[in-house]
């Protein structure tokens, strides 16, 4: 399997529906939200929503990548990176959020998603980079820790425990 993060265009709208439908079909939260905050069917609406640069509203600029299995032509996952953090990201959001698609998990996606990421994060001029998860989410967790992250901390945010990795980059 060999992946690369690519930007949503007309090439890969059917890739998108197939993901998507699949996610929604499982009733399961979409992760990262930047691929569900909108309706993907309005498909130019839903490209242009994927980038925030109005950072108005307490927003903060952030770029949207889909994860393709170039082998298979297919989208496995997706990740949102924001380009710094605001109070509310530095506590509970951080700068990566990612998500693999139901049927694709368990075959070291995230990890190597994560990867890619960070290397974009590195475009970017972002050097510490911080991940947070649910802590009854050990996958995630582990896709972290494989990509350098270290625990700072947990907190609990509406009742779930959250955990804080910072990777230096």
């Amino acid at each position: 399997m060999t992946l690369k993060l690519v930007k949503l265009n007309e090439t890969y709208k059917s890739q998108l529906f197939d993901m998507l439908d699949e996610w929604h079909s499982t009733d399961e939260v979409i992760i990262p939200y930047a691929i569900r905050k909108t309706d993907y069917h309005n498909f130019e609406q839903y490209v242009t929503s994927l980038e925030v640069t109005d950072t108005s509203g307490g927003l903060v600029p952030d770029s949207t990548y889909f994860c393709l299995d170039t082998e298979r032509n297919r989208f496995v996952g997706a990740v949102n990176i924001r380009h710094y953090l605001n109070e509310p990201l530095l506590l509970n959001g951080g700068h990566i959020g990612d998500g693999v698609r139901p049927s694709e998990r368990r075959k070291g996606i995230a990890t190597e998603m994560i990867a890619l990421a960070l290397k974009e994060c590195r475009k970017l001029g972002i050097d510490r980079v911080l991940l947070v998860c649910n802590k009854d989410n050990i996958g995630s967790a582990k896709s972290i820790i494989r990509n350098g992250g270290v625990l700072e901390n947990e907190i609990n945010v509406n009742g779930k425990v959250q955990q804080r990795y910072w990777i230096q980059l």
